[in-house]
């Protein structure tokens, strides 16, 4: 086992010299609870001008962390085929590849695990996840499942027709890709903004009404089962949805006939950006704002895995009981019977308690602020990133960063291999390789973004993970033009990003 120094050994220098400098620089956030410390710097020690932004817990437990050789991760992301999804979780040292399923659970969450009512049908587990779901996200009818993939997949199945279009604010991988294999066509009407990563507008994740009813003049109200709203949209960078919009694509859709569906894996997070920045709701809770939000929707996929705070679990959720039926007889076909959908009676009870959390406005600040410290540590050394920061994840402009590698020899895939090379530090592509190609030429689609996510699982990494991550994306910075692209080796026909496999150019 090697010591961290033997990996960076400049790591102790590098978070006396440049960490705590850096903070002094951070711009406070709106909310004086939020903001972080100022440093005088003409003293040796600290001194803060504010309280400091501390984490609303402390650590029981702790995982002990596997560091590697240089050599090591060489060979490994090698052998990986230079996908960072093929790596083993050993071989990793910080991960931030996903925060799905990610998340540390609370003492209150493994006690649920010891509540499970493993009954086939009927778990009482089931009626208080159903009753937690009604009262955080207000939807009438709830059927759950083993993720959202599976949600996802009850909707397209239960809803779109052949030759149907399903527009939304920018695809997601797995979300798209079930829109497809039920015959449906997704049309990216997401606003202009989104799709440039220096653009500071706060709401890029907005739906753009213009383009919304270009399309329904187009093809007809008819050939639209569903617009699905996504909060904080993933591919553009984590980036929210204000409550202004929403309202105003529920009132179209609604007076055209319309469905919302909303996809609420990190609708809590965008709860707090609308209380942080939409005029109004200053004074509103988080708990208060995802549910109203959730009022200008007709029904929800879910994902557990990201602000329910489980390892595993989702769910679907409508308001009208003809579709709900409709759902309760897909999910029996694909999932389990409709009171457990693939998931253990612990597992529901666990996910009940951490909806509780999810909306716990203590949670979301310090959640939020973990993100955006690790973007202005990364802004200090001038890292081409997506801005504004959004909720979940720092986004690297791979485009601009590795700007000498064409798209098609995959820059971002081939930043996330180097930074892993690097320091043991797993991120994921979020560019060409994750959009795939188009059904029709055969061609890669070409995504104006070509970006590195640094995913950060909740409650699980300290301020210094952060610092330590900072410190390797700008060594690898430092010396990206000795960097080449890659090639494919072997390419799946969908959703390729899992587990296609690459080689060196």
């Amino acid at each position: 086992m090697k010591s961290l120094s033997r990996i960076t050994t400049t790591a102790p220098k590098y978070i006396a010299k440049y960490a705590l400098p850096m903070l002094s620089t951070i711009q406070p956030h709106k909310f004086t609870s939020l903001a972080p410390p100022t440093l005088d710097k003409s003293i040796d020690r600290p001194h803060f001008e504010r309280p400091p932004m501390a984490e609303p817990w402390k650590i029981k437990q702790v995982e002990h962390l596997k560091t590697t050789t240089l050599e090591h991760r060489k060979e490994a992301i090698k052998q990986a085929g230079y996908n960072t999804f093929l790596l083993k979780s050993d071989d990793v040292y910080i991960d931030l590849l996903t925060d799905s399923g990610t998340s540390a659970m609370s003492d209150k969450q493994w006690a649920c695990l010891m509540m499970g009512d493993e009954s086939y049908a009927g778990s009482r587990n089931f009626f208080r996840l159903w009753d937690i779901i009604t009262e955080h996200y207000g939807y009438k009818y709830v059927v759950p499942t083993h993720q959202g993939r599976g949600a996802e997949h009850i909707l397209s199945q239960t809803t779109i027709k052949p030759g149907d279009y399903v527009p939304g604010n920018m695809y997601f991988t797995t979300t798209k890709l079930h829109q497809e294999l039920a015959g449906g066509k997704f049309v990216d009407v997401i606003i202009d903004e989104a799709h440039d990563p220096d653009n500071e507008y706060r709401w890029k994740g907005n739906v753009d009404l213009d383009k919304l009813k270009e399309l329904v003049d187009k093809v007809g109200a008819n050939r639209i089962p569903y617009i699905s709203v996504e909060g904080c949209v993933n591919l553009a960078g984590g980036q929210p949805m204000s409550m202004k919009n929403i309202k105003e694509v529920y009132k179209y859709c609604n007076d055209n006939g319309i469905l919302v569906f909303l996809d609420a894996t990190r609708a809590a997070e965008n709860a707090y950006f609308i209380h942080s920045y939409e005029d109004g709701y200053y004074d509103k809770s988080v708990k208060e704002i995802l549910k109203e939000f959730c009022s200008y929707t007709d029904g929800c996929t879910m994902s557990g895995k990201k602000d329910a705070l489980v390892n595993i679990g989702g769910w679907i959720a409508c308001n009208d009981k003809e579709l709900y039926k409709k759902f309760c007889e897909k999910v029996v076909v694909y999932e389990g019977l409709h009171t457990y959908g693939g998931m253990a009676g612990r597992d529901m009870e666990a996910m009940a308690q951490g909806i509780i959390e999810s909306v716990d406005d203590e949670h979301q600040r310090s959640r939020i602020y973990q993100v955006h410290y690790l973007g202005k540590l990364l802004s200090q050394y001038n890292i081409p990133l997506v801005k504004p920061f959004g909720g979940h994840a720092i986004f690297l402009n791979a485009k601009q960063f590795l700007s000498h590698i064409p798209q098609n020899e995959f820059p971002a895939q081939t930043l996330a291999a180097e930074i892993y090379v690097d320091s043991g530090v797993r991120s994921m592509e979020r560019g060409i390789v994750s959009a795939g190609r188009n059904k029709e030429t055969g061609d890669h689609n070409y995504p104006k973004l070509e970006l590195v996510r640094l995913t950060i699982p909740r409650r699980v990494y300290t301020q210094s993970h952060m610092d330590l991550v900072a410190y390797s994306v700008n060594n690898v910075y430092q010396n990206r033009d000795k960097i080449t692209g890659l090639k494919f080796t072997y390419e799946p026909e969908n959703l390729r990003f899992f587990l296609g496999q690459f080689d060196k150019i």
